[in-house]
């Protein structure tokens, strides 16, 4: 486990745009059964492509017009029991850290697993996720 007081500035770079912290599996279980409207979980990490990589484009993305509904995150290497029940919710997808999933009325339709990240971009993964967001959040479907 991570010292708390050393990766909390990772945890608030994402508390400070909206996303709520998942510390306990119940939490966790609670934004889930929900299945209406959209959910963005995002498996935190304090490794650099989390730094550099994920958390960045995540912040960029919410700037988007179209975003889900729920905003979470879970953090791997601290928040075990909660990071091992949302990752129950993402099927047979292996663990993955730092990762992002998107859920549609409780089914997950798009998931950004690590190695989709630490080769890419920030600029690139938001516009992975911009997509995914257009796809699946939108309140009014454009035609051209």
């Amino acid at each position: 486990m991570y010292d708390p007081v050393a990766i909390q500035p990772f945890r608030d770079e994402l508390t400070k745009i909206g996303i709520r912290e998942l510390r306990k599996s119940a939490e966790v279980d609670e934004v889930m059964n929900q299945k209406k409207g959209t959910l963005l979980v995002v498996v935190n990490s304090v490794c650099g492509c989390a730094a550099g990589r994920a958390r960045p484009a995540i912040t960029k993305a919410l700037q988007h017009p179209n975003k889900p509904d729920v905003l979470t995150s879970v953090f791997a290497g601290q928040d075990m029991e909660a990071t091992a029940r949302a990752r129950e919710w993402f099927g047979q997808i292996p663990p993955s850290s730092p990762s992002v999933a998107l859920f549609k009325d409780g089914e997950l339709v798009h998931f950004i697993p690590r190695f989709r990240i630490e080769n890419r971009d920030a600029d690139a993964i938001a516009a992975d996720l911009t997509s995914a967001f257009d796809e699946y959040c939108a309140t009014e479907k454009v035609s051209v």
